[in-house]
Protein backbone atom coordinates (compact mmCIF):
# COMPACT_ATOMS: atom_id res chain seq x y z
CA UNK A 1 0.00 0.00 0.00
CA UNK A 2 1.04 2.88 -0.68
CA UNK A 3 1.42 6.10 1.01
CA UNK A 4 0.31 8.91 -1.24
CA UNK A 5 -3.20 8.29 0.32
CA UNK A 6 -4.51 9.11 3.49
CA UNK A 7 -5.84 5.80 5.36
CA UNK A 8 -8.95 6.12 7.18
CA UNK A 9 -8.15 6.06 10.30
CA UNK A 10 -5.84 8.56 10.15
CA UNK A 11 -8.70 10.83 8.71
CA UNK A 12 -11.03 9.71 11.65
CA UNK A 13 -8.23 11.07 14.15
CA UNK A 14 -7.93 14.23 12.16
CA UNK A 15 -11.54 14.68 12.00
CA UNK A 16 -11.83 14.04 16.24
CA UNK A 17 -8.99 16.72 16.37
CA UNK A 18 -10.50 20.25 18.11
CA UNK A 19 -7.79 22.85 16.46
CA UNK A 20 -9.01 25.12 19.36
CA UNK A 21 -8.03 22.75 22.41
CA UNK A 22 -5.96 20.48 20.51
CA UNK A 23 -7.59 17.14 22.15
CA UNK A 24 -9.67 14.59 20.39
CA UNK A 25 -13.46 14.61 20.78
CA UNK A 26 -15.09 11.35 21.93
CA UNK A 27 -11.48 10.11 22.72
CA UNK A 28 -13.30 6.37 24.61
CA UNK A 29 -15.35 5.79 21.33
CA UNK A 30 -12.25 6.66 19.60
CA UNK A 31 -10.17 3.99 19.96
CA UNK A 32 -12.92 1.71 18.72
CA UNK A 33 -13.27 3.48 16.27
CA UNK A 34 -9.77 3.41 15.02
CA UNK A 35 -9.60 -0.11 15.64
CA UNK A 36 -12.67 -0.29 13.63
CA UNK A 37 -11.27 1.82 10.82
CA UNK A 38 -8.34 -0.59 10.34
CA UNK A 39 -10.80 -3.20 9.49
CA UNK A 40 -11.93 -1.09 7.10
CA UNK A 41 -8.83 -0.50 5.57
CA UNK A 42 -7.60 -3.75 4.88
CA UNK A 43 -11.10 -4.42 3.44
CA UNK A 44 -10.12 -2.19 0.96
CA UNK A 45 -6.50 -3.01 0.26
CA UNK A 46 -8.03 -6.47 -0.03
CA UNK A 47 -6.59 -8.20 3.09
CA UNK A 48 -9.58 -9.38 4.54
CA UNK A 49 -13.16 -10.00 3.68
CA UNK A 50 -16.35 -10.08 5.73
CA UNK A 51 -18.04 -13.47 6.16
CA UNK A 52 -21.40 -12.74 7.99
CA UNK A 53 -20.51 -10.96 11.34
CA UNK A 54 -16.98 -12.17 11.29
CA UNK A 55 -13.92 -10.77 9.39
CA UNK A 56 -11.48 -13.43 7.24
CA UNK A 57 -8.06 -12.91 6.11
CA UNK A 58 -8.06 -13.88 2.65
CA UNK A 59 -4.47 -12.19 1.53
CA UNK A 60 -1.60 -12.08 4.22
CA UNK A 61 0.39 -10.07 2.73
CA UNK A 62 2.03 -6.92 4.39
CA UNK A 63 0.41 -3.60 3.35
CA UNK A 64 3.86 -1.55 3.60
CA UNK A 65 2.06 0.53 6.73
CA UNK A 66 3.17 -0.99 9.57
CA UNK A 67 0.37 -0.11 11.98
CA UNK A 68 -2.04 -2.33 9.89
CA UNK A 69 0.26 -4.93 9.58
CA UNK A 70 0.31 -5.53 12.81
CA UNK A 71 -3.30 -5.93 12.92
CA UNK A 72 -3.43 -8.53 9.99
CA UNK A 73 -0.78 -10.88 11.51
CA UNK A 74 -2.61 -10.51 14.46
CA UNK A 75 -5.87 -11.39 12.60
CA UNK A 76 -3.84 -14.28 10.29
CA UNK A 77 -3.00 -15.70 14.17
CA UNK A 78 -6.41 -16.05 14.90
CA UNK A 79 -6.21 -18.58 12.47
CA UNK A 80 -10.03 -18.44 11.71
CA UNK A 81 -12.66 -15.82 11.50
CA UNK A 82 -13.29 -13.46 14.26
CA UNK A 83 -16.50 -11.93 14.98
CA UNK A 84 -15.86 -8.00 14.06
CA UNK A 85 -17.67 -7.03 17.83
CA UNK A 86 -14.51 -9.00 19.75
CA UNK A 87 -12.17 -7.72 17.69
CA UNK A 88 -12.98 -4.01 17.83
CA UNK A 89 -13.64 -4.67 21.57
CA UNK A 90 -9.86 -6.14 22.39
CA UNK A 91 -7.73 -4.48 24.30
CA UNK A 92 -6.11 -1.49 22.03
CA UNK A 93 -4.06 -0.12 24.61
CA UNK A 94 -1.99 3.09 22.68
CA UNK A 95 -3.56 2.73 19.33
CA UNK A 96 -4.65 6.23 19.28
CA UNK A 97 -1.18 7.79 20.78
CA UNK A 98 0.26 5.57 17.80
CA UNK A 99 -1.60 7.17 14.97
CA UNK A 100 -1.01 10.71 16.77
CA UNK A 101 2.83 9.70 17.05
CA UNK A 102 2.59 8.56 13.51
CA UNK A 103 0.47 11.69 12.42
CA UNK A 104 3.17 13.93 13.83
CA UNK A 105 5.77 12.28 12.01
CA UNK A 106 4.18 12.73 8.52
CA UNK A 107 4.21 16.44 9.52
CA UNK A 108 0.32 16.46 9.79
CA UNK A 109 -0.01 17.73 13.56
CA UNK A 110 2.55 19.27 15.49
CA UNK A 111 2.79 18.25 19.65
CA UNK A 112 2.29 20.94 21.87
CA UNK A 113 3.61 20.29 25.83
CA UNK A 114 1.88 21.25 28.66
CA UNK A 115 0.55 20.20 32.61
CA UNK A 116 -2.24 19.29 33.98
CA UNK A 117 -2.97 20.82 37.25
CA UNK A 118 0.67 22.05 37.05
CA UNK A 119 1.47 18.46 37.53
CA UNK A 120 0.72 16.01 34.97
CA UNK A 121 3.02 16.32 32.39
CA UNK A 122 0.72 16.64 29.44
CA UNK A 123 0.57 16.60 25.15
CA UNK A 124 -1.64 18.56 22.97
CA UNK A 125 -1.67 18.14 18.95
CA UNK A 126 -2.14 21.00 16.79
CA UNK A 127 -2.96 20.28 12.49
CA UNK A 128 0.17 21.77 11.07
CA UNK A 129 -2.12 22.17 7.64
CA UNK A 130 -5.24 23.09 8.54
CA UNK A 131 -6.13 22.52 4.53
CA UNK A 132 -6.01 18.45 5.12
CA UNK A 133 -8.78 18.97 7.71
CA UNK A 134 -11.24 21.22 6.01
CA UNK A 135 -10.92 18.42 2.89
CA UNK A 136 -11.98 15.48 4.59
CA UNK A 137 -14.52 17.49 6.64
CA UNK A 138 -15.67 18.67 2.59
CA UNK A 139 -16.46 15.14 1.73
CA UNK A 140 -18.54 14.12 4.20
CA UNK A 141 -20.36 17.68 3.44
CA UNK A 142 -20.73 17.30 0.20
CA UNK A 143 -22.13 13.73 0.66
CA UNK A 144 -24.77 15.01 3.36
CA UNK A 145 -25.35 17.82 1.63
CA UNK A 146 -25.93 16.67 -2.62
CA UNK A 147 -27.38 13.25 -1.52
CA UNK A 148 -25.06 11.57 -3.99
CA UNK A 149 -23.92 8.05 -3.36
CA UNK A 150 -20.23 8.76 -1.62
CA UNK A 151 -17.27 6.51 -2.59
CA UNK A 152 -16.21 3.81 -0.17
CA UNK A 153 -14.05 5.09 1.22
CA UNK A 154 -16.04 8.47 2.51
CA UNK A 155 -18.81 6.15 3.33
CA UNK A 156 -16.91 4.32 5.42
CA UNK A 157 -15.46 7.55 7.47
CA UNK A 158 -18.85 8.98 7.72
CA UNK A 159 -20.12 5.61 9.07
CA UNK A 160 -17.00 5.88 12.03
CA UNK A 161 -17.64 8.90 12.62
CA UNK A 162 -21.27 8.66 13.14
CA UNK A 163 -20.09 5.58 15.17
CA UNK A 164 -17.96 7.02 17.88
CA UNK A 165 -20.34 9.55 18.17
CA UNK A 166 -18.17 12.38 16.39
CA UNK A 167 -21.36 14.04 14.80
CA UNK A 168 -22.34 16.27 17.54
CA UNK A 169 -18.74 17.89 16.95
CA UNK A 170 -18.83 18.35 13.28
CA UNK A 171 -22.54 19.00 13.28
CA UNK A 172 -23.28 20.71 16.50
CA UNK A 173 -26.31 22.16 18.27
CA UNK A 174 -30.28 22.04 16.95
CA UNK A 175 -28.80 23.69 13.71
CA UNK A 176 -26.96 20.18 13.14
CA UNK A 177 -29.14 17.79 13.94
CA UNK A 178 -30.44 17.14 9.78
CA UNK A 179 -26.42 17.22 9.11
CA UNK A 180 -26.34 14.48 11.96
CA UNK A 181 -29.20 12.44 10.94
CA UNK A 182 -28.08 12.43 7.46
CA UNK A 183 -24.24 11.52 8.38
CA UNK A 184 -26.26 8.43 10.39
CA UNK A 185 -27.67 7.19 6.90
CA UNK A 186 -24.40 7.37 4.94
CA UNK A 187 -23.56 4.20 6.91
CA UNK A 188 -25.80 1.73 4.38
CA UNK A 189 -23.47 2.93 1.31
CA UNK A 190 -20.85 0.77 2.41
CA UNK A 191 -21.56 -2.67 3.92
CA UNK A 192 -18.17 -3.58 5.08
CA UNK A 193 -18.12 0.29 6.78
CA UNK A 194 -21.82 -0.29 8.07
CA UNK A 195 -20.92 -4.26 9.83
CA UNK A 196 -17.84 -1.94 11.03
CA UNK A 197 -19.62 0.68 12.51
CA UNK A 198 -22.60 -1.59 13.92
CA UNK A 199 -19.86 -3.32 15.69
CA UNK A 200 -17.84 -0.18 17.37
CA UNK A 201 -21.94 0.55 18.63
CA UNK A 202 -22.56 -2.89 19.61
CA UNK A 203 -19.30 -2.70 21.75
CA UNK A 204 -20.55 0.53 23.64
CA UNK A 205 -23.91 -0.71 24.27
CA UNK A 206 -22.42 -3.80 25.62
CA UNK A 207 -24.15 -6.21 23.40
CA UNK A 208 -20.72 -7.46 21.76
CA UNK A 209 -21.27 -11.21 23.59
CA UNK A 210 -24.75 -11.07 21.26
CA UNK A 211 -24.76 -12.36 17.65
CA UNK A 212 -25.73 -10.06 14.53
CA UNK A 213 -27.24 -10.59 11.85
CA UNK A 214 -25.47 -10.80 8.71
CA UNK A 215 -23.99 -7.49 6.96
CA UNK A 216 -27.08 -7.59 4.66
CA UNK A 217 -28.21 -5.62 7.34
CA UNK A 218 -26.07 -3.24 7.64
CA UNK A 219 -25.76 -2.56 3.57
CA UNK A 220 -29.66 -2.00 3.90
CA UNK A 221 -31.79 0.79 4.10
CA UNK A 222 -32.80 -0.20 7.71
CA UNK A 223 -29.35 -1.22 8.48
CA UNK A 224 -28.60 2.67 8.53
CA UNK A 225 -30.44 3.32 11.75
CA UNK A 226 -31.19 -0.12 13.61
CA UNK A 227 -27.57 -0.69 14.33
CA UNK A 228 -27.18 2.33 16.44
CA UNK A 229 -29.43 5.08 16.41
CA UNK A 230 -32.37 3.27 18.11
CA UNK A 231 -30.05 1.20 20.69
CA UNK A 232 -27.55 3.74 21.44
CA UNK A 233 -26.88 4.53 25.27
CA UNK A 234 -24.47 5.19 27.60
CA UNK A 235 -22.36 2.16 29.16
CA UNK A 236 -23.32 1.23 32.20
CA UNK A 237 -20.50 -1.13 34.01
CA UNK A 238 -19.19 -4.44 32.79
CA UNK A 239 -16.85 -1.86 29.97
CA UNK A 240 -15.16 -3.71 27.40
CA UNK A 241 -11.26 -4.70 27.80
CA UNK A 242 -10.77 -2.20 24.77
CA UNK A 243 -12.83 1.18 26.81
CA UNK A 244 -10.83 0.21 29.73
CA UNK A 245 -7.46 0.45 28.23
CA UNK A 246 -8.58 3.78 26.71
CA UNK A 247 -10.67 5.79 29.21
CA UNK A 248 -8.21 8.45 31.00
CA UNK A 249 -8.01 12.15 30.97
CA UNK A 250 -9.52 13.97 28.45
CA UNK A 251 -6.24 15.76 27.83
CA UNK A 252 -3.70 13.61 25.84
CA UNK A 253 -0.71 12.56 27.53
CA UNK A 254 2.11 11.08 25.62
CA UNK A 255 2.41 7.87 28.77
CA UNK A 256 -1.12 7.06 27.88
CA UNK A 257 -3.34 6.64 25.17
CA UNK A 258 -5.42 9.20 25.85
Amino acid sequence: MGRSRRTIPEELLLLALDPATGTTAQPQSLDLGLAGAQLVELALAGRIAPDGDRIAVVMPRPTGDPTLDTALELLRRRGSPVRAVHWIGGPRLGLRQTYLTHLERCGMVHAVAGQMCGVLPTTRYQATDTAISREIRARLDSAIRTGVPPDPRTAALAALAHAVGLGKHLYPGNEGRSSRSRLRDLIRHDPMGGLVAHAVMDVQNGVAAQPRRAPAAAGSPSGGHGGGSGRRTSVRGGATAGQQASQGAPVMARAGAS
